[in-house]
């Protein structure tokens, strides 16, 4: 070795590791180490890069995905985690080349302004109107606050909940 010191293991990392990720529907082979995000699984390895990666502390929401239909932080998710579960990212929600709903509103209702924390904030915003979460402005505001807009469309973001719910003939 001529003086060089060889890593150890445990300084190189984890090796990879075969999984299968469920995304969208579709079983999604990849080769990762465990202790790699959802986030960065989706991102640099799939090819997705609808969710965004904010703050990558789990406080922005910028990177909300539905893990099982339930809403879930990807950059503080295992990728290795989610195997054996359905992952629906923001590429995943519009079917049949419509746009969902929620998206139709967020354009409709100018609920957008950078967009950065757009797909994070659709995903959560149809989430909460399953959860039964969207009876008022209050309601929403309280459920919609671990996605944060730093542009402020808050208004709109609520607006374009709202029309939704109506349409759907909810609260």
């Amino acid at each position: 070795m001529d003086g060089e010191i060889a890593a150890l293991p445990a300084e190189r990392g984890p090796s990879a590791q075969a999984v299968t990720l469920t995304i969208n529907g579709e079983p999604r082979p990849l080769r990762i180490e465990p202790r790699v995000s959802l986030l960065d699984a989706l991102r640099e390895h799939l090819g997705l890069t609808g969710s965004k990666k904010g703050c990558d502390q789990g406080t922005c929401g910028a990177c909300t995905v539905w893990v099982d239909g339930r809403r879930a932080l990807a950059c503080l998710t295992l990728a290795v985690t989610c195997e054996g579960h359905e992952v629906t990212t923001i590429e995943g929600l519009s079917a049949g080349g419509e746009l969902h709903p929620m998206q139709a509103a967020f354009i409709d209702k100018d609920a957008f302004q950078c967009g950065y924390c757009t797909p994070g904030q659709i995903m959560s915003a149809v989430a909460l109107l399953d959860e039964g979460h969207a009876a008022d402005d209050g309601q929403i505001r309280e459920w919609m606050s671990g996605n944060i807009c730093r542009c402020a469309a808050y208004p709109n973001i609520r607006a374009a909940i709202r029309a939704v719910r109506d349409a759907a003939g909810g609260e």
